[in-house]
């Protein structure tokens, strides 16, 4: 499955942006067990950014980061003590701008199981791993519609384990289910199933959102 995943990841053309932006990048880990997990962070409560939501491990890059790869991998050392030298590189991923103008870039990376994995406590309050096949199966709880430029983005949100996962992190799993997995799932297609929570027009902020349950 993971070599499989490798393969179509390398052969992969992921968009890459020059927005001129502060730059960012994550790690999506894929722990290496009989059934694969995917690694998630949830950064600390009391952060006035994104206080208590889910997130990939990573950040900013510095001047000192040779590359992006790099601020990754250097930032997931820092978050959760992940030895850069247990990440198999598998691929990348389309570049991303967030709500707070970063662009950022995801890599995917396979891990070894049962790491010593410790949170940062001054950046986060939990590390915990969600079963692919959670994404592979597409059992999201809703899709939130975020417009932008006058195109809707269909952005699944999963909940598990007392966690939601959605937003930026969610949008980087809708590419990594399509190209790694041949996942029919697409954030340009209205879904089959589930309810709909749309949001106003991007920058306008993302707040009241309006549900609707599909009959």
């Amino acid at each position: 499955m993971l070599e499989t995943l490798r393969q179509r990841l390398q052969a992969h053309a992921p968009r890459r942006l020059d927005l001129g932006m502060p730059q960012a990048a994550v790690l999506l880990p894929i722990v290496d067990r009989p059934e694969p997990t995917l690694l998630f962070t949830r950064r600390a409560a009391h952060l006035s950014t994104h206080g208590g939501q889910v997130a990939f491990p990573g950040g900013k890059r510095d001047q000192t980061d040779a590359d992006l790869l790099t601020t990754a991998l250097r930032e997931s050392h820092e978050e959760i003590a992940l030895p850069p030298d247990q990440v198999e590189l598998l691929g990348q991923l389309s570049d991303l701008v967030s709500l707070h103008g970063l662009q950022v870039t995801p890599y995917v990376g396979r891990i070894p199981p049962d790491l010593p994995l410790v949170p940062e406590p001054a950046e986060l309050d939990a590390i915990f791993e969600v079963p692919l096949s959670l994404f592979l199966e597409d059992r999201r709880h809703h899709t939130d519609v975020i417009p932008f430029n006058g195109q809707p983005y269909y952005v699944p949100s999963y909940h598990t384990q007392g966690q939601v996962i959605w937003g930026l992190s969610a949008m980087m799993l809708v590419e990594l289910l399509a190209e790694g997995f041949q996942s029919p799932v697409s954030l340009l297609e209205e879904p089959a199933h589930g309810p709909l929570c749309y949001y106003p027009e991007r920058p306008s902020g993302i707040t009241r959102p309006k549900l609707r349950i599909r009959q």
